[in-house]
């Protein structure tokens, strides 16, 4: 991968055993262990048992709980450069790897934003230098985020960004789209789109409709995703570009993604946990941490959503985690920032799905690990030997409340604040190296 692995240190040979493997890119699902060493996962599989292992192999007996690759997130907003108090690149890895999460992937949406190779390497470099889980930035696709002027897509590549995107920041202008995805297929980069019409959404803080209008609230209608996905999606077909919508929100964008799919073109995109487990009745008296772009939609808009995960039209689920602190979201409603922290509830929240039997393991998982490298071009999300150990153990049924000294996050602007969740990170290997062991911080 393109991005910076944390200081692993010395590695030796450990043994993951009596654990339930689940790893949808070798269609694992069921009881065995692994063997990891030197960073590298070197066997996998029902063969492999504390008696297996060899002589001077660290055994660490997994009781039955589940083993499965590190998860990769799309979306994570920081607040380095520019807003350290925030978020900061190490404080929001420490988060992930509470979560499972061993590589994040970080939007350009910074101060200043990432849009030329020298701040590329700066989140490179810092990443290294103060990171636990591996970090990948997305650069920016304009330069500024200001919808103007294309930056340098091909030395951004090389220097290590995996895509290109504005972030929360929709392309308006569609020559200036035409010509970034004619330049992005030129390069094989990857063009990320926030798919809002900001015109149709201007003013609108949530799901425009009767819970809005009881509410006394201004409306975003679903037409600012479905008409700027449409006209994005037309512009692929025309470039031939690898596109990625970052996040759908409604049954008619899900459609679009459908028809595009069987027509061909080289088009995923993501889903945020929070539009797969909560709907706009979750804001309730005006519950400012449930105020998201794009804004949580109405039951069967939900529904539709988790449809599409089942059925493997969503490609990946995103925490879409972006922290704000409590004088932007300690506000009315209407003014306060859009915007909510994910990284540590991306897992336990998606496996409700599970649980409430909508959605089996193997597609959460896979939208998790499997079909995020498999767009990125990782080698991670696998089990399989020879890729890199990076992975998570765990208990699918622990319970666990959310709440501000459960998380690791310097924001906790959580939608899922005093919610008990079930499923619970135990321990999170990257590179071979423990960077999380629940109850031993």
């Amino acid at each position: 991968m393109s991005g910076s692995a944390p200081d692993t240190g010395p590695n030796g040979r450990r043994a993951f055993v009596n654990a339930r493997l689940v790893d949808p890119a070798q269609g694992l699902d069921g009881p065995g262990g692994l063997i990891v060493e030197d960073g590298t996962i070197v066997a996998c599989g029902a063969d492999v048992t504390a008696d297996s292992a060899g002589s001077g192999t660290e055994i660490r007996d997994c009781a039955g709980a589940i083993v499965m690759p590190g998860l990769i997130d799309m979306r994570v907003f920081t607040g380095e450069p520019g807003a350290e108090h925030r978020e900061t690149l190490a404080s929001a890895s420490e988060a992930a790897a509470a979560g499972g999460v061993t590589t994040l992937i970080v939007m350009p949406n910074t101060n200043p934003v990432i849009d030329d190779v020298a701040l590329v390497d700066f989140i490179l470099r810092r990443a290294r230098d103060t990171a636990i889980v591996r970090i990948a930035p997305m650069a920016a696709l304009t330069k500024g985020t200001g919808g103007a002027e294309m930056t340098e897509i091909g030395m951004l590549r090389e220097a290590g960004a995996v895509a290109v995107t504005d972030g929360i920041v929709p392309v308006t202008n569609a020559r200036l789209l035409r010509r970034v995805l004619a330049y992005a297929h030129d390069f094989g980069m990857l063009v990320v789109q926030h798919v809002e019409e900001p015109e149709l959404a201007r003013g609108g803080v949530m799901n425009e409709g009767e819970v809005a209008t009881r509410l006394g609230l201004s409306g975003i209608p679903i037409e600012a995703e479905v008409i700027m996905l449409e006209r994005d999606l037309r512009l692929v077909a025309l470039t031939g570009a690898r596109y990625h919508a970052s996040q759908i929100s409604c049954r008619a964008s899900l459609d679009l993604i459908r028809r595009a799919k069987e027509n061909g073109l080289p088009v995923t995109c993501g889903v945020s946990v929070n539009h797969l487990a909560l709907n706009e009745n979750d804001i309730g008296a005006y519950r400012t941490f449930f105020k998201l772009s794009p804004p949580l939609r109405g039951e069967d808009d939900r529904a539709a959503m988790v449809e599409g995960l089942r059925d493997g039209l969503i490609d990946v689920i995103v925490s879409s985690h972006d922290p704000q602190e409590p004088d932007t979201k300690r506000l009315p409603f209407s003014e306060a920032a859009f915007g909510a922290i994910g990284l540590e509830t991306l897992l336990p929240a998606a496996l409700s799905l599970h649980h409430d039997g909508a959605v089996p393991l193997g597609e959460i998982v896979a939208a998790l690990t499997t079909r995020p490298a498999r767009i990125l071009g990782f080698d991670m999300g696998t089990l399989a030997p020879g890729t890199p150990a990076d992975l998570a153990v765990l208990d699918p049924q622990r319970s666990w409340r959310v709440g501000p000294d459960s998380l690791r996050s310097k924001s906790k602007n959580s939608p899922f604040e005093h919610r008990m969740l079930e499923g619970r990170v135990l321990e999170t290997v990257v590179a071979g190296r423990t960077v999380f062991a629940l109850g031993a911080e």
